[in-house]
């Protein structure tokens, strides 16, 4: 299959807004939340952005997407988020995959795959659960080597600090 010049675009684009995804998963690491980002994204602007905050906010519910999702709804004055692409460091898990359903975004675009509770194909694939109301297109993959590394970094180095911790 030749790589059509929308495709070549749509790359270069899924790379940067990743990258985009991948210093706010940063961010997550330096308060010491799993290293997850996302962005959410209409007509090439951003709308929303999250990292995920559950810790800080006592809050089982405030992953990357949802926080992103939130920023969006706020940003339209709407929780339908139609034409939206939401990308995110990885595989979101059954609750996200919920509210994006439910925000009816157009496209989702991840990094790496969990296959603990990734719920776009690893453990289990919703989106194609029969019934479900709203069809999602989904890129997977986009930059995957680096955001994998960042969530074994993050880790790595939590294990690290844990020995240091308990083996004193």
């Amino acid at each position: 299959m030749k790589a059509t010049e929308s495709n070549v675009v749509n790359k270069v684009d899924d790379e940067f807004w990743m990258r985009c995804a991948l210093m706010l998963a940063q961010q997550a690491t330096s308060v010491g939340e799993v290293s997850v980002g996302a962005v959410l994204v209409l007509n090439n602007k951003v709308i929303g952005i999250g990292y995920n905050n559950s810790i800080h906010y006592h809050d089982p519910t405030a992953h990357a997407e949802i926080l992103a999702l939130r920023c969006g709804g706020k940003i339209l004055r709407n929780y339908r988020l139609l034409h939206t692409t939401l990308y995110v460091t990885l595989e979101p898990c059954i609750m996200c995959v919920g509210a994006m359903i439910h925000a009816r975004i157009n496209r989702l675009v991840f990094g790496a795959k969990d296959k603990k509770i990734g719920a776009v194909g690893s453990f289990m694939h919703i989106l194609k659960y029969p019934g479900i109301n709203h069809s999602i297109s989904v890129t997977t993959g986009i930059l995957n080597c680096l955001c994998s590394k960042q969530l074994s970094n993050f880790f790595k180095q939590r294990r690290r600090i844990k020995n240091i911790v308990f083996n004193k």
